[in-house]
């Protein structure tokens, strides 16, 4: 397994750091000691503000409620961006590369996202039951009722709310998420696999409880080459113009931009998620209840990427034989991009996401 696995692997360091041919022992020690040599006065970053204009409807410790909407009735569309090491902007990067600008344009009127905030030392104790009880009040603070659209890992918090919680979902959208580990290998996660636990727990204590964005950047290395930045933004212009200039600019700054993620959330994902592969298996307790995705009858709309090599497409696809939803209410794409791609690619916005829009706007069977 390489080091470097790519351009749309400057969203991987989140989960998994400095994996090489190495021993464990010996990648371990290799981290320790680059842990040890960093400084903690570096300049921060700006946070990336997205090309969209949006009002705060709610604000927790945890997260920031972006309202879009451009009407006051209907039933809202909520998308549920990742918690990891980068931003919200994910959705909403630049013109043409806007999954927020692709949905408006399509006739999502009422729209909001979720802005999951960089955890402060008091919050390295917080776990996926604190991010679902929230996500839980954002969507009473919009109605009750929602379309809820899940980006990556924002994916399977989304389909664990909705099995929490299936009546405050009308429909649910996934793309680009890992559901079934065990569906088929992704470099991502066989990474994820050959990593003894204590390389994450080592992690999260470098950090006091945290894992630090900047410093799981720098140990990556964060590799920003213009031909993976254009492979993911799919611009039309070329590599050089001043247009792709100005779009790489963007896209640096989106990516210099790092969060902090609390400890023990981060170390539930690797666990449940990843190792022991719980939500597909049923095995996952949610806010004290079992997550049995064979009872989940919601509609739902799948969107996977044919280069993805975050999430491979059987990871996501594999929701169609797990839950209880009527193939008749299910719905499948695999577009021909890479993960970032999915959210951010510009032919992927104008092709994909607009039948999305569409079938979110059908009424419900």
């Amino acid at each position: 397994m390489d080091r470097h696995l790519g351009g749309q692997f400057l969203y991987a360091p989140f989960f998994w750091p400095a994996i090489a041919t190495a021993s464990a022992i010996e990648a371990t020690s290799s981290m320790t000691a680059y842990f040890l040599g960093l400084a903690n006065d570096e300049p921060t970053v700006d946070e990336p503000q997205g090309a969209t204009p949006s009002k705060i409807a709610l604000e927790l410790p945890t997260a920031r409620l972006h309202d879009f909407s451009l009407a006051d009735s209907g039933v809202p569309t909520l998308l549920c961006t990742p918690l990891a090491l980068h931003g919200a902007a994910l959705a909403d990067l630049a013109e043409g590369h806007s999954l927020v600008a692709a949905l408006r344009l399509s006739g999502i009127e009422r729209l909001f996202m979720t802005a999951w905030r960089s955890a402060s030392p008091t919050m390295r104790f917080l776990g996926i039951d604190d991010y679902l009880a929230d996500l839980n009040v954002l969507v009473d603070r919009v109605g009750g009722l929602v379309d809820l659209v899940g980006l990556c890992q924002g994916g399977w918090l989304s389909l664990l709310y909705a099995g929490r919680f299936p009546d405050k979902v009308r429909k649910l959208v996934m793309a680009g998420s890992p559901i079934d580990i065990a569906a088929q290998q992704s470099k991502f996660s066989s990474v994820a696999a050959a990593t003894p636990l204590i390389m994450f727990e080592n992690l999260v204590n470098s950090g006091e409880g945290r894992v630090i964005g900047r410093n799981i950047a720098k140990f990556w290395g964060n590799d920003t080459d213009a031909e993976n930045i254009r492979e993911s933004l799919q611009p039309v212009q070329p590599v050089g113009s001043p247009e792709f200039t100005r779009l790489e600019a963007i896209f640096k700054h989106w990516n210099s931009w790092t969060i902090d993620v609390p400890g023990t959330y981060y170390l539930e994902v690797v666990e449940k998620l990843y190792k022991a592969n719980q939500l597909a298996s049923g095995s996952f307790v949610a806010l004290g209840q079992q997550i049995e995705l064979s009872r989940l009858r919601l509609p739902m709309y799948l969107l996977a990427g044919s280069a993805d090599e975050v999430v491979a497409p059987e990871q996501l696809l594999a929701v169609e034989r797990l839950t209880g939803t009527r193939p008749e209410c299910l719905r499948h794409d695999v577009a021909p991009c890479n993960h970032l791609g999915l959210f951010m690619g510009k032919q992927t916005l104008e092709q994909y996401w607009p039948k999305i829009a569409r079938w979110t706007k059908e009424p419900l069977a």
